[in-house]
């Protein structure tokens, strides 16, 4: 039977303690991932740990507090040439496709073990993907529910979202809202994370309680 390549339940606390590791609680976003490892070393760790042959250079690996996500670089592959000795678009893509789906068959199972080492290490689940020429592919990346509560201007909001065809409910609209946000506030969300890892490097040099 075929593993599930994003695998477990999120992180439990199995080390027997809370927080990062060492014992001390926080870590980026304070008292919201308190019951996370830190993850700042998670480029490393991978780069480290997947096999050479895999991908050219080291992954893109990205990390939030419910899953990481590994995106390696392929070799280019050369498509079909057509009648004209040029290959289309279509085949172009169409041997993209098919060199992301064998890298996927055939390091099935070795992923799923480096999956859950590293799920283990940080508490996360792991997805993965690759890219290949201007192709990129992604498997099995988690949707993770999120609750809020929106007052009635911001329904109304989603609500015209909906009602103009933007968005099929009102959780697509909110999706399609974050999408835009990040698509337009790229420079201001860079500057607030870095405020964020000063404020975590300043919290750690702090004494343990």
């Amino acid at each position: 039977m075929e593993r599930h390549e994003n695998h477990g339940h999120g992180w439990r606390g199995g080390s027997g303690h809370r927080g990062g590791r060492g014992g001390r609680p926080g870590g980026r976003g304070g008292w919201q991932q308190s019951d996370l490892p830190t993850a700042d070393d998670a480029s490393a760790w991978f780069a480290g740990r997947l096999p050479d042959d895999w991908f050219q250079g080291a992954p893109q690996v990205d990390v939030d507090r419910d899953e990481i996500v590994v995106v390696g670089t392929l070799a280019p592959v050369e498509a079909v040439p057509a009648e004209s000795g040029e290959p289309t678009a279509e085949a172009t893509a169409a041997a993209a496709a098919g060199r992301a789906a064998r890298f996927r068959e055939d390091t099935r199972e070795q992923r799923i073990g480096i999956a859950e080492q590293a799920q283990a290490r940080y508490g996360r689940r792991v997805a993965w993907g690759v890219q290949v020429g201007d192709e990129r592919f992604l498997y099995s990346t988690s949707a993770v529910p999120v609750m809020t509560r929106l007052r009635q201007p911001d329904r109304q909001v989603l609500d015209t979202l909906v009602d103009a065809g933007v968005a099929r409910s009102r959780s697509d609209a909110l999706v399609w809202c974050v999408r835009l946000v990040g698509q337009h506030a790229d420079g201001w969300l860079d500057e607030l994370r870095a405020a964020m890892s000063s404020v975590d490097e300043v919290r750690t040099r702090g004494p343990g309680v």
